[in-house]
């Protein structure tokens, strides 16, 4: 019996493969119970600031290789370049069977036009000399990660409640805050005037759905979130959106072997 759910489109973007934050294993399931007519990819699927060949485990690979095996099977896979896989936007508009390589995706749907695009344009941070310092950044941001698994590791063991600490640094600055709004308010300006009926994008790690509206008009922002912390998708269906939320419950399906490796790393970096 086919378990998988149909799916009319399916966004998911900063999966961010190639570092330790990356919840592989969790988005591998998620695929495979799934069967999109169309996948995109909104940014940050492979993590090419951080790359590293010391670090790209089978869980990864296996996201790739399912990835590549719902095209042969039909589903059209829009790869939409993003800021930490920007190496790729020299092949944008590269074909290969039924996927494809874009840097924005503008689509028609239920007679609705979607802009589709990453987000990292509006980001200075992303630019420049700051550019070096958000590469540095995100090796720190990586760093932590790393030792949140680890504590959660630790809460797990004596029953308490997992927490996220690079969210809630995030949450707690107020520049970051001012940030996302911003983000989301210059996205939908600018979609209204070009009068597209939905703007989607990732970058900022926040899911959300909602109506944005000025003397202009309005529009629906969404935002795909993201497969490091809040494990999110955007699911459109029989007309409707829909931000899914990865069962909680399957956090911890990592690998023995795996999971002991990135638990040895933290203890020689704390002992260091």
């Amino acid at each position: 019996m086919n378990s998988q759910r149909n799916l009319e489109l399916l966004v998911i973007s900063d999966v961010h493969l190639g570092t330790y934050g990356c919840h592989a294993k969790e988005l591998l399931h998620y695929l495979k119970t799934v069967n999109p007519n169309k996948l995109i990819l909104n940014g940050d699927i492979i993590d090419m600031w951080n790359f590293s060949k010391s670090y790209f485990p089978s869980s990864h690979m296996d996201v790739i290789r399912q990835i590549m095996k719902m095209a042969s099977n039909g589903t059209q896979v829009y790869y939409v370049t993003g800021n930490h896989d920007e190496m790729l936007r020299k092949y944008s508009d590269l074909q290969l069977g039924n996927l494809e390589i874009v840097d924005k995706l503008l689509l028609d749907i239920d007679g609705k036009k979607m802009w589709i695009f990453h987000g990292d344009v509006f980001d200075s941070s992303t630019k420049g000399y700051a550019k070096l310092l958000a590469k540095l950044g995100g090796k720190g941001y990586d760093f932590l990660i790393l030792i949140n698994r680890f504590i959660n590791w630790l809460l797990q063991l004596v029953g308490k409640e997992k927490l996220s600490i690079s969210k809630m640094v995030k949450d707690g600055v107020k520049k970051a805050v001012a940030f996302v709004s911003d983000f989301e308010s210059t996205a939908a300006e600018i979609a209204i005037e070009k009068e597209y009926d939905y703007v989607i994008c990732g970058h900022i790690h926040m899911p959300k759905i909602k109506t944005i509206k000025n003397d202009k008009g309005s529009v629906t922002y969404m935002n795909s979130g993201d497969w490091i912390e809040n494990l999110t998708s955007l699911e459109y269906h029989e007309g409707k959106w829909t931000i899914f939320h990865y069962d909680q419950s399957y956090i911890n399906l990592v690998h023995p072997q795996e999971k002991f490796q990135q638990e040895n790393i933290v203890m020689k970096i704390l002992a260091s």
